[in-house]
């Protein structure tokens, strides 16, 4: 399936962005991924994370001239990944989506169900994803990016 179909389905709505719009989000991403270093509980971290996770994956959406529809959004914003950036990253959304399982838990229904060794995990996956993403954007999108230091 593609992002256009997806949008046909009404699962996304067309989205322009803009380099300030992308240089605030990666803004964001730098900043969640250094909170969640700070000594906070795993939870904590692990939420943080998987925020600049998400942005990540916002980005890409954004970038691709779409947003999700509010039914789902954090679902289809990371469903979205291996769309955009290919299927060698299936496993990435399905990943972030389990991610997004336990933070759920961790944030709504029961504390302490994140281990130190799962927010290190999403931590250091995210500044994968982030270098990957930036990456992205430099080649597809250059416009989006050209200003920023990276």
């Amino acid at each position: 399936m593609s992002l256009l179909q997806w949008h046909k389905n009404g699962w996304l709505r067309p989205h322009q962005t803009n380099p300030a719009q992308i240089a605030d989000l990666l803004a964001i991403v730098t900043r969640d991924l250094e909170d969640s270093r700070r000594d906070l509980s795993p939870d904590w971290q692990f939420g943080i994370a998987y925020n600049a996770a998400l942005k990540l994956c916002s980005i890409l959406l954004y970038a691709s001239g779409y947003r999700p529809e509010k039914n789902l959004a954090h679902y289809r914003t990371l469903a979205a990944l291996p769309l955009i950036l290919g299927a060698s990253h299936n496993d990435d959304a399905d990943y972030l989506d389990t991610c997004r399982a336990k933070r759920n838990t961790a944030e709504y229904d029961a504390a302490g169900t994140i281990s130190r060794s799962e927010a290190e995990e999403l931590h250091q996956f995210t500044g994968e994803l982030q270098e990957s993403v930036i990456s992205w954007l430099k080649s597809h999108h250059p416009r989006l990016i050209a200003a920023r230091d990276s």
